[in-house]
């Protein structure tokens, strides 16, 4: 029995009385896209490092390493809206099925030229196609939560899970690919990589039933409005550009910090305690059952967030690098679980998985920025340099989201707002 988006559950949903990971978990159908989503996800915590690992063993430069990354990173961000959208209007099967494909390809491509001694335009050139093929499985799942919960209080639970799984990625997934990278081969870590996106990608696409139905979609005009339209997901744009600049800034200073100090190994380690303090924080966050409006929270933990990151660049043990990191872990988790929170008030259903690919898109960005400028910095001036980029992005971002933050106040439901984007049709859901 389905039922219209008015805020009440469906009968996919628990008892909601009291939300949590409990409850979250007992949603019909939810194990189905989760186990392999999870699966399909890890590979994409592996991709920067294994291709800044691999060329930089290659090149002997940091710099052209970070280069090749970030032009991954840029053109998975420009991708990954339209991808997103493709998502929305023809199901996420139809678009992940070439889209793994693809991506396993050119991971080899990319990989068979680095080994080969290419020139820096040809791995420029191979790295397109590997960053615009990566697969929005986050965003993907995000959406499959929203069509079962939208409206209810779960969905902050939700966003909290994701951004927990997230993180478990990325403690397994950079340490995974170091350790393939240093002990096995350099090529290793991105050869892995592609191998598992293809294999975990395809057991994804196979969850059919999970997807939001497409025909629930397409039945109004509005729903097709592009998620880039509304102002408060510009603003929140801007505010993963900064989050962006922490992954991507710390990815590269962290490998030149391991190396100075000659345990390179060390790299996956540190990155590991960055990430597990964002998953302990992302675990809290969706355990507490929040009063204050997500606008509110988002503006307190993206000011702990700058805070925090502007102590990197004074950290000169690897303890107290380590510590750092944790802080820096535990304060991008509120930041990044509201602002998924608030895609739910501020974009139509129709919309909804290029919202997220957006916002994810701008993570990717703002990592490759900061990769491409932590790499010059750390090849041109002191050990420790690059720490100066997460620093600078998070200070920039909060600055706009200071000034920006009224955009962010959620959509009155059911009610339309200027040129159709904030009409809400009423949705069913299975």
């Amino acid at each position: 029995m389905a039922s219209t988006v008015t805020g009440e559950p469906s009968e996919d949903s628990p008892n909601l009385s009291r939300p949590g990971y409990g409850q979250l978990l007992r949603t019909r159908g939810a194990w189905t896209f989760l186990l392999p989503g999870f699966a399909a996800r890890q590979p994409f915590a592996m991709l920067t490092l294994s291709i800044v690992l691999l060329v930089q063993h290659t090149t002997g430069s940091y710099g052209a390493a970070g280069a090749v990354a970030a032009v991954t990173g840029v053109s998975m961000a420009l991708f990954a809206p339209f991808t997103g959208r493709l998502a929305d209007r023809h199901g996420q099967r139809a678009v992940l099925l070439p889209g793994v494909l693809a991506h396993a390809l050119s991971g080899v491509a990319l990989t068979a030229l680095a080994l080969s001694g290419a020139p820096l335009w040809a791995l420029f050139a191979a790295a397109v196609p590997t960053g615009a093929s990566v697969p929005q499985i986050g965003p993907m799942v995000r959406a499959r939560w929203a069509a079962r919960l939208q409206g209810t209080p779960l969905m902050s639970t939700a966003a909290a899970f994701e951004s927990v799984t997230d993180e478990l990625t990325f403690v397994v997934g950079p340490l995974l690919a170091t350790a393939l990278c240093t002990t096995v081969d350099p090529a290793a870590g991105l050869l892995t990589e592609a191998g598992l996106t293809l294999v975990g990608g395809l057991l994804f696409a196979a969850q059919k039933k999970s997807q939001p139905p497409v025909s629930a979609t397409l039945h109004a005009r509005v729903e097709h409005a592009s998620a880039l339209r509304v102002p408060g997901v510009r603003v929140l744009i801007v505010a993963f550009l900064g989050i962006g600049a922490v992954f991507g800034g710390m990815q590269v200073s962290l490998a030149a910090f391991s190396e100075s100090i000659g345990e390179p190994g060390l790299n996956g380690v540190l990155y590991g305690v960055f990430a597990a303090g964002n998953m302990i924080a992302g675990l809290v966050c969706g355990a507490v059952a929040w009063k204050s409006a997500p606008q509110h929270r988002l503006v307190v933990g993206y000011a702990a967030l700058a805070l925090t990151a502007s102590g990197l660049w004074a950290a000169q043990s690897a303890p107290v690098l380590a510590g750092v990191g944790l802080l820096v872990g535990m304060s991008i988790a509120p930041a990044l679980i509201t602002g998924y929170t608030l895609v739910d008030g501020l974009v139509p259903a129709g919309a909804r998985t290029e919202a997220f690919t957006w916002l994810t898109g701008a993570v990717a960005l703002g990592q490759a920025a900061a990769v491409t400028v932590a790499g010059q910095l750390e090849d041109r001036f002191w050990d420790g340099a690059g720490f100066l980029v997460p620093m600078g992005g998070t200070l920039l971002a909060l600055v706009t989201l200071l000034a920006l933050r009224s955009r962010l106040t959620p959509r009155p439901r059911g009610r339309t707002v200027a040129r159709g984007v904030g009409h809400r049709a009423p949705v069913a859901v299975d």
